[in-house]
């Protein structure tokens, strides 16, 4: 249902007389840690009994918020899914979570009388730091040349590291770099390179998992209906992909099975998501390498 719809249904709603719930406010922001009313006050379309939110205590068994989420947006009914604002925001907050949790400036105990000194040094050089940051954030290729940046680019380079766990951080980049000359050191270089792009706009099965019809028909849907589809839909497009480099793997490459891949006995794979850099259509290039 779109939200010019919702809009209309409340305000005939309201129009008729009919009870509505009341939410609070209260001078004090709300926390964004370890409060399962977050979510039911945020989304009182989508929790109308105030419960089952994000780290709810109640139930007998604790689950992760990362878990709660996911069934949360497979719920059968797909209000979850299908909510405009639900699965962005839910994405931003566990983003947020990981970068404040997993972002502190640590080092080793070894190296921490040399680092404070090294600080020390980069806070008289404060506008060396501030001009190859904002080089970096321009998208620049920047290379250190004076003693001054120098300093500075291994000061990131050592610190860094803490922000491993924050998805799409440039370290989780660095990261997966080093898991990759890891396995070319150990396996060697790769044989093939394979670019891959599922087309969710076309396959009847990411039609299916998007629509809200839960019968399976081999009904043939217009363009606009399909573009209807996708853009209302992104945990569909999503579940889609996964289920296709799930397939490509095992019966593609032969990862898990009985017999050879098309390109032979597979000794080792890694795959990469392409990013870019501006707003594209739901359709992106994958990337996977393997031996």
């Amino acid at each position: 249902m779109k939200l010019k719809t919702l809009k209309a249904h409340a305000m005939q709603h309201l129009l008729n007389g009919k009870a509505a719930i009341g939410i609070g406010r209260s001078s004090e922001p709300e926390s964004i840690y370890n409060n399962p009313q977050l979510y039911p006050q945020a989304f009182p379309w989508l929790f109308p009994y105030g419960l089952g939110g994000i780290g709810n205590t109640n139930g007998f068994k604790k689950i992760s918020d990362s878990a709660r989420k996911r069934a949360l947006l497979l719920y059968y009914d797909k209000r979850f899914q299908m909510d405009p604002l639900f699965p962005l925001v839910a994405l931003n907050h566990q983003q947020i979570q990981h970068s404040t949790t997993g972002g502190f400036l640590l080092t080793q105990k070894s190296k921490f009388p040399l680092m404070a000194e090294r600080l020390v040094k980069a806070s008289a050089n404060i506008g060396v730091m501030t001009s190859l940051i904002e080089r970096l954030e321009n998208g620049e290729n920047v290379h250190p040349t004076t003693t001054a940046e120098k300093e500075c680019f291994s000061i990131i380079n050592d610190l860094d590291h803490v922000a491993k766990h924050v998805e799409g951080s440039n370290t989780n980049k660095k990261y997966m770099r080093n898991e990759i000359w890891s396995l070319i050191c150990a396996r060697g270089a790769p044989s093939w390179f394979i670019t891959f792009a599922p087309s969710d706009l076309k396959h009847p099965l990411c039609l299916y998992l998007a629509s809200q019809n839960l019968k399976l028909y081999p009904k043939i849907y217009g363009e606009n209906e399909r573009w209807s589809l996708i853009a209302n839909n992104p945990v569909a497009c999503a579940r889609f992909f996964h289920f296709m480099v799930e397939a490509f793997i095992k019966h593609v490459l032969g990862v898990g099975t009985n017999h050879a891949g098309l390109y032979g006995n597979t000794e080792g794979y890694y795959g990469t998501v392409e990013e870019q850099g501006i707003p594209e259509p739901p359709t992106n290039q994958r990337k996977a390498g393997a031996e």
